[in-house]
């Protein structure tokens, strides 16, 4: 059984205001990420971890568009690594590999999600990603530019992030008893000494961080449409 933990805890302050719960065609930016994994039959089970200050306003948003796969919204942590400890603590019995996606990522495929979790029923871990294709500078505080990086061998990371439960429990079981935090779930894995594959996706997936990015999603949702 193939389960995903849905982070939607976020304050969203480089947003300003909250990005989830603002309309991306007629809808909610998180209805749209619960959508996405509920339509992929590679999902079984949706646990949303939502922030504790908009669970009053999600919840009954969620609840009320009828998904089936939707088993648990549970409250989230001060941190992201926290939510998703939260949403582990409550994944049903049956679930053998776990996918953790961040709910500002609303374009996400069913195709891509379901490339994922295959990826990892094979290797173990896995995450969507794209090769890093702009120039990359270091600078200083100041903004002066300080050096060149490398982009040969760079990716950037997307959700979902996709694992075997069990080498996901073992990784936030250390970072939770050492008092670590981490910025998402490879990060996590990695460090308890697991392999991580990435998958290219060649789809959309960007994620709401700024007003202008939902300026963006809307037109590439026009476009899935047409």
């Amino acid at each position: 059984m193939t389960s995903a933990i849905i982070v939607a805890a976020g304050a969203s302050r480089r947003m300003g205001f909250d990005k989830l719960l603002v309309p991306l065609g007629g809808r909610p930016v998180v209805v749209h990420s619960v959508q996405r994994f509920e339509t992929c039959d590679a999902i079984s089970e949706i646990v949303l971890v939502v922030n504790a200050l908009r669970r009053t306003e999600i919840e009954p948003l969620i609840r009320g568009c009828g998904f089936r796969k939707v088993t648990q919204i549970v409250t989230g942590g001060a941190e992201r690594h926290l939510s998703v400890w939260e949403g582990l603590k409550q994944l049903s019995p049956e679930t053998r590999i776990v996918a953790v996606h961040d709910a500002a990522r609303p374009l996400v495929t069913p195709a891509a999600i379901a490339r994922a979790v295959a990826v990892a029923q094979e290797y173990g871990a896995v995450s969507l990603a794209a090769p890093v294709v702009d120039t990359l500078k270091r600078a200083d505080d100041s903004g002066a530019v300080s050096g060149n990086v490398e982009r040969a061998g760079l990716w950037a990371m997307q959700t979902p992030q996709v694992f075997r439960r069990d080498w996901l429990q073992a990784a936030y079981e250390m970072i939770i008893a050492g008092g670590n935090a981490v910025s998402d779930e490879v990060s996590a894995v990695q460090a308890a000494g697991f392999p991580v594959r990435l998958l290219a996706n060649s789809d959309w997936n960007i994620k709401i961080t700024y007003p202008r990015d939902l300026d963006l999603a809307e037109k590439l949702m026009h476009l899935e449409k047409v």
